[in-house]
């Protein structure tokens, strides 16, 4: 395995009691957002929470600092959900490391992390950067991966295991691990926010002594839900009605479902609007509504009573392309395409097409993470850089309009006063944002006269509790 160094020298390790040996150390998603991979350590146990490349990385630099621990020792891998900054270096992991142990995910992050992954590394192929794995490794990592439902608890080596749902996609967990009687809750990826289609995060029945709490969104706050739509709609529709077209570039699986849901409704209550169409290019995002049919048990009531009188993922406006040489450039429309952060695949290439006339829109509606071109255009710079090494006119309006499924302030202030743990790691999150989140929660816990602890871990830092 390629051996690298996290970036920066590792600070003192903030230890306030290290007598009973618990450890935490963000092998990647410390201070950045990306590579999710967090190691757990107590009593001899080593744990591995999530295995995900950094989007806006490629090749090795977007693994996460695997060579940081020996990967022989780890008991047990467990999986939040199925997005490739949480799941994508599992093949990976199996394949060409040390690690042994056990690995689990829920019935529908199984379900559709192959589909994904197989798309990944297709992708991939004949890229300047070595591949990390092919479709042998992915499809031999299947045999390996065991499932576990919500609230089923495993006797995993002495451990105690139970996920619990986490909102943000479908199957997407949050893991609780005990361990001699020491609770240890790790989060992932994770929402308190109702919308369309997702249930909210539930609070654990029993109480962790850790969270390991995702802090994306750091001190910032979600606009209401409604007003979110609302903006959301009246930028798309303006646009079109000027004859523009507009591009919402998207992750394939979790945030793409909900704003098809929303897209459909409102050009069926809008009859005016229904010569213009809608088009969605991800092959991956028209083949996983079979797996959102089959597990419509795991979303919320809402999405549920729809189902009983129709199917909502046989979308009545919705033209599912399977390229974009398939569709007709010739007026307004609204067009789905992935990659979220626009550095590469067709959200990328119909950018270029359409960032140069003013009638156009793009609106970025998930976190834009740092590195992405997504992140770049946010800060209205007048030119990009083409794929092709070519400066090209930005004209484009460029909107931010989050329907993010990740936690903002409130709930993850709200979470943590519920859940009361005496220590939190903070991960997932940039360094300035998290660095906010800690001062905030640590004077919400004085206030209240909480004790609580709160770390932010440099990748590869250790974390003594």
């Amino acid at each position: 395995m390629m051996k690298r160094k996290a970036s920066g020298e590792a600070a003192a390790v903030e230890a306030f009691d290290a007598s009973s040996g618990a450890e935490v150390i963000p092998l990647g998603a410390g201070n950045e957002v990306g590579r999710s991979c967090i190691i757990f350590k107590y009593q001899g146990k080593t744990v591995m929470f999530d295995c995900g490349i950094h989007p806006g990385h490629t090749g090795f630099n977007s693994l996460p600092y695997l060579d940081s621990v020996d990967l022989g020792q780890v008991d047990v891998a467990l999986i939040t959900h199925f997005h490739l900054d949480h799941c994508a270096a599992v093949p990976y992991l199996l394949r060409k490391t040390k690690f042994r142990g056990r690995i689990f995910m829920t019935h529908p992050t199984k379900a559709i992390y192959h589909g994904l992954l197989r798309d990944f590394v297709r992708a991939s192929k004949g890229g300047a950067d070595e591949q990390l794995y092919d479709e042998v490794d992915l499809d031999a990592s299947m045999s390996r991966i065991e499932v576990v439902d919500f609230w089923q608890t495993l006797s995993v080596g002495g451990m105690l295991i139970t996920p619990y749902r986490a909102g943000h996609v479908l199957g997407a967990a949050m893991f609780m691990v005990e361990i001699a009687g020491l609770r240890c809750l790790y989060t992932g990826d994770y929402s308190r926010t109702p919308d369309r289609h997702m249930p909210v995060a539930e609070l654990p029945p029993v109480a962790p002594d850790i969270v390991i709490v995702e802090s994306t969104y750091g001190v910032s706050r979600h606009l209401p839900r409604e007003e979110r739509e609302a903006l959301f709609m009246q930028r798309i529709h303006n646009t079109v009605r000027r004859g523009g077209r507009v591009l919402l570039p998207v992750v394939a699986l979790g945030r793409s479902q909900e704003l098809l849901l929303l897209l459909d409704e409102y050009w069926e209550t809008h009859p005016e609007l229904r010569d213009v169409p809608i088009y969605q290019a991800s092959g991956m995002m028209r083949k996983a509504l079979t797996v959102y049919q089959t597990y419509v048990e795991m979303m919320n009531e809402d999405i549920q009573r729809v189902f009983r009188e129709r199917n909502p993922f046989n979308f009545r406006h919705v033209t599912h392309l399977k390229n974009t040489s398939h569709f007709d450039d010739v007026g307004p429309c609204v067009m789905m395409a992935t990659p979220s952060g626009l550095q590469s695949g067709i959200s990328r290439d119909i950018f270029e097409m359409w960032c140069d006339d003013a009638k156009n829109s793009v609106i970025i509606c998930d976190f834009a993470v740092q590195g992405t071109l997504a992140r770049e255009i946010l800060a209205g710079p007048s030119t990009i850089l083409s794929k092709t090494g070519v400066r090209k006119p930005l004209r484009c309006a460029v909107d931010h309009i989050s329907f993010s499924a990740h936690s903002d302030f409130e709930q993850t202030s709200g979470f943590l006063d519920a859940t009361k743990p005496a220590h939190v790691v903070l991960v997932h999150g940039e360094v300035n944002e998290m660095g906010r989140l800690k001062g905030a929660l640590e004077r919400g816990a004085q206030a209240i006269g909480v004790p609580r602890n709160v770390f932010m871990p440099r990748n590869s830092q250790v974390v003594a509790i």
